[in-house]
């Protein structure tokens, strides 16, 4: 299925810094930077009662000071555990859209005064900190995870007049082409650098045998979601966080011995 194929790869592009597989559940680890490399993703089938699952992983958080976060999809397991995380009174946040883009056949044409530029990782996250208006010192996790990335990783800069004017980062996994971290630079943004960036990215993508692209955009996203849309990408599935709240962090703490 190929969601579900999507679902694998988008994962191993955005790894966890640790990671442990819990009864069917895999539980990620990173220092608390993003939501998709910190939380719960529920995979597989269990066996396990499901609340007493919960009160685990929400003790397994809490003893690494992170807040208790489940990723949810619509193939997660069991079924019925976004009911469940309600009744723990975990809230739903940040509805995602993946969207798929088919690579075969697809005319990109980027326009010939823009480069693209393989930036070593160091240089591209420092462009990537510069655009968000972020200091270097607060991604060292966000390195980590790159650095960690087990596919072939491509951090590009969009250049014109050799200067960086948008980024991103492309993780290529056999057939399927994750990109991540798309942003341009404040000062030059709605001149058409996303789109171009984009456009390169996958073309680079095609020239290198990838047949599939994804992505994923929060569904609040307008712009981007038009963005996206114009290259024919069409959302495959959704997905959606459950977070604990202070309440429930506080009991996983006492029950973790932090407090």
């Amino acid at each position: 299925m190929l969601a579900q194929r999507i679902e694998e790869v988008s994962l191993n592009a955005w790894p966890a810094l640790q990671q442990m597989l819990f009864d069917g559940w895999i539980l990620r680890f990173s220092k608390g930077y993003t939501k998709r490399a910190n939380s719960v993703n529920p995979l597989f089938g269990s066996t396990m009662d499901v609340d007493q699952k919960v009160d685990a992983c929400q003790t397994l958080y809490a003893e690494r000071g992170l807040q208790p976060i489940f990723r949810l999809t619509p193939f997660s397991s069991p079924p019925d555990l976004d009911q469940v995380l309600e009744s723990h009174d975990y809230a739903k946040t940040d509805p995602t859209l993946v969207l798929h883009l088919d690579l075969q056949d697809l005319d990109t044409r980027p326009a010939l005064s823009i480069d693209l530029r393989d930036e070593p990782l160091d240089a591209w996250l420092g462009i990537f900190c510069r655009f968000k208006g972020a200091p270097v010192e607060k991604h060292r996790a966000h390195r980590e995870i790159l650095q960690a990335i087990p596919a072939r990783r491509f951090p590009a800069s969009l250049v014109e007049a050799s200067r960086p004017v948008a980024c991103g980062l492309g993780v290529l996994e056999n057939e399927y082409f994750g990109l991540f971290d798309v942003v341009t630079d404040p000062q030059r943004r709605r001149q058409g650098y996303g789109r171009q960036l984009v456009a390169s990215l996958v073309q680079w993508a095609q020239e290198h045998g990838a047949r599939h692209a994804y992505l994923q955009v929060e569904s609040t996203n307008e712009a981007a979601r038009r963005l996206y849309a114009g290259f024919g990408f069409q959302e495959i599935y959704r997905y959606w966080y459950r977070i604990a709240s202070v309440e429930t962090c506080q009991v996983g703490m006492v029950l973790a011995g932090k407090t």
